[in-house]
This record gives structure tokens, C-alpha cells and sequence, in this order.
């Protein structure tokens, strides 16, 4: 599934919601209202960054970044009727592969766990489609890599932030339809082959989500 086609579906689920959970009565997010989100969520990274030699040289190759569709968790608490911290928690797989004029090669693939922790604003907590934004960090963890082809490669673990916007439509007292997307800016600096190449990959994914909410 591209992200295109995974967006335009979790556009569509929240349009073909919402008429149907109308006439269910709202109960307002509140106060200490805990929320544990459960999603299906494509990982896509804007990866496209020169790969270059040990002493800074071109080489006319980019590093490209394959997405990923996977579940994910997120676990809220409302500070506030208004304002939740959120954790995010889930693993995707990815493909890096080496692109160019008559290259395109896969030279690694690894799974990466990348939590964020965000605070949340709910302008509309008893609205029939309840939209928030929120910003915070997240944390790029990057194990069980196989490397392919003949190469080797090592990619640096560390922290980057986040933007989110979603909306939550309820179903009924207990349960709601989450719609959620967030941009994620982190790079990691890649050492291919012992560092006889090397690349400074942005990969600053789109994460796009939908998914069940239960309120506790």
C-alpha cells in the first residue's frame, strides 16, 4: 500500500464515520481520562541524500528510504480537559537501498523503534469530531539491521521532535475513531562500508495513522 492510497483511506474512514456515530451522545474528554489508541500506521520516510566518499566526494548515488505499514500503540492522559501528554509506541522495517543513474541497490534493511512523547491540545474535548495538535520528541532506535549485497552498513541512534494534528470521533461513551498524522524531523549519519562511504540521511518521515480509542 503506497502512503497516497493509505492516506485517502484513513480520509475516507473519518468522512463515512462521522455521519454514522451522529446520533451517539458525546461524553466530553476530561481531566484525568486516560485513552489507549490502537492503529494501523504507515511510516514514511523523505529520505534522499547524496551518499558521498570518506573524504566528502560525490558519487552520484542517494540513499532511499523504504516506508512501512505496521500497528502502533498510543497511550494518553488529559492533564487537562484540554490537554493530554501522549506516548507512541511502535516497530517498523524499513529498506535502505543506494540509488542512482543504472543503480538501484538494497544495501540494508532494519527494524527501528521510534517512540515519541507529545503534549496535545483538544480545543473541542465534547465535540462530535474532536481535533488536537501536539508537538514533541521522539527517539530514533535502530536494531536488528541485516545488511545486503556485499555491504556493510551502521546507522547512529538519536533523538529528533515531532508535529501532530489528528481527531478523535466518538462512537460512544467509551470508545472513538482516531485519525492522526505527525512529521517527524530526525537525521542519522550512515557509515557504509567501514565508512568508505558515508551519508547524512534526513529521514524526517510522515506518519500517518488510523485507528480504535478506548477511554478509561
Amino acid at each position: 500500500m503506497t502512503t497516497k492510497l493509505f492516506l485517502a483511506l484513513t480520509v475516507a474512514a473519518g468522512l463515512s464515520a462521522a455521519p454514522a456515530f451522529a446520533a451517539e451522545p458525546v461524553t466530553p474528554k476530561a481531566k484525568g481520562d486516560i485513552v489507549l489508541n490502537v492503529r494501523v500506521t504507515d511510516v514514511a520516510p523523505d529520505a534522499g541524500d547524496p551518499i558521498l566518499t570518506a573524504a566528502g566526494a560525490a558519487t552520484g548515488l542517494k540513499a532511499d528510504v523504504k516506508d512501512d505499514i505496521k500497528p502502533t500503540i498510543g497511550l494518553s492522559y488529559f492533564l487537562t480537559d484540554k490537554l493530554a501528554v501522549e506516548v507512541i509506541a511502535g516497530t517498523t522495517q524499513h529498506t535502505v537501498k543506494a540509488v542512482g543513474p543504472g543503480t538501484d541497490v538494497a544495501v540494508h534493511k532494519t527494524w527501528v523503534l521510534p517512540p515519541v512523547v507529545s503534549l496535545q491540545y483538544h480545543p473541542l474535548p465534547g465535540a462530535r469530531f474532536s481535533p488536537y495538535v501536539g508537538a514533541g520528541l521522539n527517539y530514533m532506535l535502530f536494531y536488528s539491521g541485516k545488511d545486503k549485497n556485499g555491504f556493510t552498513v551502521d546507522l547512529d541512534d538519536g533523538f529528533g521532535y515531532a508535529l501532530q494534528a489528528g481527531a478523535d470521533i466518538p462512537i460512544n461513551a467509551a470508545y472513538s475513531l482516531n485519525l492522526d498524522v505527525k512529521k517527524i524531523w530526525f537525521d542519522t549519519d550512515a557509515k557504509i562500508n567501514g565508512g568508505a562511504l558515508k551519508s547524512k540521511v534526513k529521514l524526517d518521515p510522515l506518519v500517518f495513522s488510523v485507528g480504535f480509542g478506548r477511554r478509561f
